[in-house]
């Protein structure tokens, strides 16, 4: 099993920076996908970066330009670098793995990271 546990989030200004950080419980050796989702209040959950298999990168389209997403495998962490952000990009932000154990497939979310820009 993996625990995904995001930091990072806080309260920044349009125009400002943050860095999440998803830190996972164990090394994981077979991930389809990991990177991060995020939902705004009355909006659905939408992608806004994650490596693939192959590890490509796909950036959601509101988000390319300004976002990008790193890992540090020997730390098991997965970043989400935010720049020039925008009222907009307010929102919980969940880090997220799809993991294959065997024959089954799992998703796991972590528990989210608010992030706020005020404008």
């Amino acid at each position: 099993q993996v625990q995904l546990v995001e930091s990072g989030g806080g309260l920044v200004q349009a125009g400002g920076s943050l860095r999440l950080s998803c830190a996972a419980s164990r090394t994981i050796f077979s991930i389809n996908a990991m990177g991060w989702y995020r939902q705004a209040p009355g909006n659905e959950r939408e992608s806004v970066a994650v490596f693939s298999s192959g590890d490509s990168a796909n950036y959601g389209d509101s988000v390319k330009g300004r976002f990008t997403i790193s890992r540090d495998d020997a730390k098991n962490t997965v970043y989400l670098q935010m720049n020039s952000l925008k009222p907009e990009d307010t929102a919980v932000y969940y880090c997220y793995a799809k993991v294959t154990w065997g024959t089954a497939v799992m998703d796991y979310w972590g528990k989210g990271t608010l992030v706020t820009v005020s404008s």
